[in-house]
């Protein structure tokens, strides 16, 4: 079932990444995947992600596709987030990633901090996709010594 959870991951990332962006708008209409996806990570007081993940067709049980896509959409949507989180500054002027190379204290919070976003809305498609959002309060970030550059 491993390999399943991460093939479910490996496609949700290539629509992802051809989707270009995701959430103004409909992000599924008819019960398809929208062919464009306008998403912006930072929105008022969050940071925000959105994962897809797509369902192994091999699984008889629908319940067990939509159970193992929507793992799949929040293993996706935990990894856009920390993707950019990696990208902002600490109060010293380096940037997350090199941080969490050398304190693993700092590598544990942002671990623990994104496992703990709030999960606004989950989404299935017809052939039991899913796509989930996900939010994080700038304030969390903030509090760890993060800078966002707005």
């Amino acid at each position: 079932m491993g390999r399943n959870l991460w093939l479910a991951v490996f496609v949700g990332f290539v629509f992802l990444v051809s989707a270009c962006g995701g959430r103004s708008g409909k992000v599924i209409q008819k019960g398809e995947i929208s062919r464009e996806i306008d998403q912006k990570m930072v929105e008022g007081d969050y940071v925000q992600s959105m994962g897809i993940g797509a369902a192994d067709q091999s699984i008889d049980n629908k319940t067990q596709r939509m159970a193992t896509s929507r793992n799949a959409a929040i293993v996706m949507a935990q990894y856009e987030m920390l993707s950019f989180i990696k990208g902002l500054k600490l109060e010293g002027g380096i940037t997350v990633e090199k941080a969490i190379e050398t304190d693993s204290v700092i590598a544990t919070k942002i671990d623990a901090e994104i496992k703990g976003s709030e999960i606004t809305k989950t989404s299935w498609t017809n052939d039991d996709g899913c796509i989930v959002n996900m939010r994080l309060p700038k304030k969390r970030l903030k509090a760890m010594g993060l800078k966002l550059v707005e």
